[in-house]
């Protein structure tokens, strides 16, 4: 790919990242709007809106594997668990807007997504442990049951439009759900 269209890709994604994170219902043209692009360039790119929209949620979930997989390597995984989940919920509003404009517009999750997703949820688990091996998340507390609160929290959030400090209340109920018991 030359540069141009590289810079045009990279210009149509974060542009389709801010515009769809915002509005599920909104349009390509708006996409192309706000990239600087030729609607025609936008459609070059990606034939459908379907396809532009797995594209996005795709980067999405792989952005959360690697924010999981750097708190991972933290010096302090415990802090770096409780700041990511904090950031994934505060966050969630336009990753589910996305989410709902594929639903909307009659679309599955194709596989680059479902890939991108189970590399996210391997990477929160590895996350997980870290904070488990580091004292600061109860040992009993199973992935399955920490991503559900994830997901919970994040939905819940989004839903009811939590103002940022009932959400940061839920969250410490949460958080002390998850601290080990002396």
């Amino acid at each position: 790919m030359r540069a141009d269209a590289r810079d045009n890709r990279a210009r149509i994604m974060a542009a389709a990242n801010e515009v769809f994170g915002r509005s599920p219902s909104a349009s390509t043209d708006d996409v192309a709007r706000l990239a600087g692009v030729g609607i025609a360039t936008v459609f070059r790119h990606f034939p459908t809106k379907v396809e532009l929209l797995e594209a996005v949620l795709t980067l999405r979930l792989e952005r959360i594997r690697e924010d999981a997989l750097a708190a991972a390597d933290s010096t302090d995984p415990g802090t770096a668990f409780y700041r990511f989940f904090t950031a994934v919920v505060a966050d969630s509003a336009s990753k589910l807007a996305i989410a709902e404009a594929l639903t909307t517009a009659g679309a599955a999750i194709g596989e680059d997504a479902r890939k991108a997703g189970r590399g996210m949820r391997e990477a929160i688990e590895g996350l997980l442990l870290a904070a488990q091996r580091a004292g600061a998340v109860r040992a009993d507390a199973q992935m399955a049951e920490v991503y559900a609160l994830l997901v919970g929290a994040s939905r819940g959030a989004t839903a009811t439009n939590l103002q940022p400090e009932v959400r940061d209340r839920m969250l410490a109920l949460i958080y002390d759900g998850l601290k080990p018991r002396s």
